[in-house]
């Protein structure tokens, strides 16, 4: 860094999260007996400052005044404001360690508490510039010394101009006394730091927002802990996913933009050109032509169990991670298999709709228990294998099938074919995934081959099921119950009509792809996929990943690491070796997964490089995508 360029940097809800006498104010005013409404005084004077509606010395007369402090209160101040320094000032300590000479806190609180809190980070005592407390004999606090510059109306730009430095000076703060320093015209930027409160005023007179001091460094090409800032990284989330992942993502730090409903191919295509993280649950559709659209795309979140939905192979192609929830809704999709499984099995739907039309038929037609009723599974996955143990357990006969060799639960038996469970089967459940090949495996002919009177459940995916076929065998009463929670075509939002043939059918139950919408499922889905999603752009790694080879990743400690994505091509993970040798790169990690389309490779270093290593492994034939974490 050239010694020209000069760092002045707040305090107050800037170096830390809170505002010191904000806190000062919860240890003094403990026992006072009206403490709930001292305090709020006194953040409110605050912020009257802050925003520049009221001069600083009257904001400051009257918050000491209110705070009725002594000197004995301080040590636990420090303690506190300690815990509370803002996280991208800890993430990056050291760079303020290393470049502490540019840097100087200037600031409207009070050295006291200010010194003991900035001293850690290596900023000395002679580069901090505060009010200092006056006490009386009893150390209580009475006032501030009014000669200080920084005790008057525009100190903050007086104090900086007596510093005669020379050179650019950028200013990093969150308060309108902050902006004075540039209004003065003795500042060259002024940067209004919203990490922890955001103030529009402030905002309206700043050449540049940051959010984090990531971004700071990031604008003005510094050295910093993250090579990209993270409120750059776009995310968009659709479909109405659960707020706990809203906040989970936008507490990273992300940029993140909600949209209730789904998006049709045009629609999103135009929506994630600059976005780098989509979420999505079942209905948006991520095609070949959307995902060859979007350059900035890293990775996809989908918020549910399926993935068919999501084109995986152009993502893969294109080096964007795909993750889902493979377990986190599982007992919400079995538990309503079961209640609806009861219902037809006692004809409730055709009675319930009759005792709303005012007709009383009490009789047992067409009315049974399930003990003993043999129940047949289609796909014995996480679903299909948590259904079975629940059924069983309730006296029901278990048969499955599965095109793969499953590990049957229980009693659960396993058929060696689909033809041999349909004929057996009392009630049939199917629990298939989204791929191709799956597309109406039950139709009219595997209908016939199911015994008279049978139940019919579809809680898996809309295509796999000829709709025409299973409304005909309803009709004809080889079906006396059918419940279909997943249909071809899906509404894309609530205010779309729900349009198929299956509606009116005698004992049938429709439900709005709500298997997995219980709150407990959508919380955890909302848990899960964040998190997978934040491990891969914070540490690059993969685990759970339906389309990336799984590399589960240390955390990075004192190096940097480089991510190579590129096609599963002899000599690649050479040729990244060679280039890193060629410019004397030692490497003290690497980690290295393929599958049969693509190769992943991560590599930490222990020194610094130069821009040109990047751009000669990014220029390596078969390279898909590369980027650097710090």
């Amino acid at each position: 860094m050239e010694n020209s360029k000069h760092f002045v940097i707040d305090f107050d809800s800037t170096f830390t999260r809170v505002e010191a006498l904000d806190v000062l104010g919860e240890i003094s005013l403990k026992n006072h007996k009206n403490k709930s409404g001292a305090l709020k005084k006194v953040k409110d004077i605050t912020d009257l400052g802050m925003e520049g509606k009221l001069s600083f010395r009257e904001s400051l007369e009257q918050r000491i005044e209110t705070l009725q402090a002594n000197k004995s209160h301080l040590p636990e101040l420090v303690d506190k404001l300690s815990a509370q320094v803002s996280k991208s000032f800890i993430r990056n300590k050291e760079f303020i360690r290393k470049y502490s000479g540019n840097i100087y806190i200037v600031s409207n609180g009070f050295k006291d508490f200010i010194v003991p809190i900035v001293e850690p980070y290596g900023i000395d005592e002679s580069r901090v510039f505060a009010n200092e407390f006056e006490y009386d004999a009893d150390g209580n606090i009475i006032g501030f010394n009014p000669d200080n510059l920084l005790s008057q109306n525009n100190g903050k730009p007086r104090q900086i101009e007596a510093l005669n430095l020379e050179g650019e000076i950028y200013v990093l703060g969150d308060g309108y006394t902050d902006y004075e320093i540039k209004k003065a015209g003795i500042a060259h930027k002024f940067y209004a730091f919203t990490e922890n409160v955001r103030r529009e005023k402030v905002l309206e007179n700043a050449d540049h927002e940051a959010p984090t001091l990531d971004e700071f460094l990031y604008v003005n090409n510094m050295e910093r802990a993250l090579s990209y800032p993270k409120n750059r990284i776009n995310v968009l989330l659709l479909e109405n996913i659960h707020e706990h992942g809203i906040q989970k993502l936008k507490e990273e730090g992300y940029n993140v933009e909600v949209h209730p409903a789904g998006m049709d191919e045009d629609e999103l295509i135009e929506a994630i050109k600059d976005v780098s993280i989509l979420g999505i649950r079942s209905k948006t559709q991520v095609t070949q032509k959307v995902l060859e659209s979007a350059k900035r795309l890293h990775a996809i979140g989908a918020f549910c169990i399926g993935t068919n939905q999501i084109d995986l192979e152009t993502a893969q192609e294109k080096g964007i991670a795909v993750f889902n929830a493979p377990f986190s809704n599982t007992r919400s999709v079995v538990e309503l298999v079961i209640g609806e499984l009861i219902m037809l099995i006692r004809n409730l739907p055709d009675k319930i709709k009759s005792m709303h039309e005012g007709v009383w038929d009490k009789s047992a037609k067409n009315s049974f228990e399930i003990r003993n009723k043999t129940l047949g599974i289609v796909g014995y996955g996480n679903i299909g294998a948590q259904l079975s143990v629940l059924a069983e357990s309730m006296g029901m006969k278990v048969c499955f099938y599965d095109r793969e060799e499953k590990l049957a639960l229980g009693n659960a038996t396993q058929c060696s074919s689909l033809a041999e469970l349909l004929g057996m089967s009392d009630v049939v459940s199917l629990h298939v995934d989204g791929r191709p090949e799956n597309k109406e495996i039950i139709g009219d002919k595997e209908f016939s081959l199911m015994k008279d009177g049978v139940i019919f459940m579809n809680l898996s995916r809309g295509h796999v099921v000829d709709i025409a076929a299973l409304k005909k065998h309803i009709l004809s009463g080889k079906i006396i119950g059918a419940s279909v929670d997943v249909f071809p075509e899906e509404p894309k939002s609530n205010q779309e009509e729900f349009i198929s043939e299956l509606r009116g059918l005698p004992n049938t139950i429709l439900t709005p792809h709500i298997g997995g919408s219980t709150k407990e499922a959508q919380k955890n889905i909302a848990d899960f996929v964040p998190g997978k999603i934040i491990d891969y752009i914070n540490t690059g790694s993969t685990n759970n990943s339906v389309n990336f080879p799984n590399i589960v990743l240390p955390k990075l400690k004192d190096a940097h690491r480089f991510i190579h994505i590129h096609h599963n091509e002899p000599g690649i993970l050479a040729k990244i070796n060679h280039t890193l040798a060629e410019n004397n790169l030692n490497i003290v990690g690497q980690y290295l997964k393929t599958n049969e389309k693509i190769g992943y490779v991560i590599t930490d270093i222990n020194k610094d490089y130069e821009q040109e290593v990047i751009k000669s492994l990014k220029d390596i034939k078969g390279t898909i995508r590369f980027r650097v974490l710090y």
